[in-house]
């Protein structure tokens, strides 16, 4: 069953810089697939930033850093659509508790290991929303939005389609 589980038009808290107008369009442009992929992609850049802040004794650093890393992981909690398959979300969410807790302990305890835990499981995360960006590239180059059904999840029967979603 193909459906979205990250809502791409939820309120946001997160903004893009007017001073990067390349990471703006690039925003803009994307599907939320490829956003969903953005998100991972930052909290990993801003963890590996941060634990080599604590490396270098740089506390202040490491602190904005994880900080940020936290708002990621907060937004793609937030983004999640419980309606859509709350089994799976909650999952997810699970995932996500687990990462904001584990950055939380590296900021306050300066955690180097706390940080290396998230990272691993980032990097998974990373990887497998990476295999479903793509699949969904894949399917949209070789089928039209026509050829797509979209399967109810009330009913399991196949609705009028009316946009491409991920298979969960």
């Amino acid at each position: 069953m193909m459906m979205l589980l990250f809502s791409p038009d939820s309120t946001s808290t997160m903004t893009t810089s007017s001073e990067n107008p390349y990471l703006r369009d690039a925003v803009m442009t994307a599907t939320s697939e490829q956003l969903q992929l953005m998100l991972y992609d930052g909290a990993i850049r801003y963890a590996r930033q941060a634990r080599d802040a604590i490396i270098n004794k740089n506390f202040e650093q490491s602190y904005d850093l994880l900080t940020r890393a936290q708002n990621v992981i907060a937004e793609m909690q937030a983004g999640l659509r419980p309606k859509v398959n709350e089994e799976l979300c909650a999952r997810v969410s699970s995932i996500y508790d687990f990462l904001y807790h584990k950055l939380v302990d590296a900021n306050i305890h300066r955690d180097i290991g706390a940080i290396d835990d998230a990272l691993r499981v980032l990097a998974i995360e990373r990887e497998t929303w990476q295999l479903v960006v793509d699949k969904v590239s894949k399917a949209m180059t070789t089928k039209t939005d026509d050829d797509v059904p979209v399967v109810s999840p009330e009913t399991d029967s196949e609705s009028e389609h009316v946009g491409f979603s991920v298979e969960c």
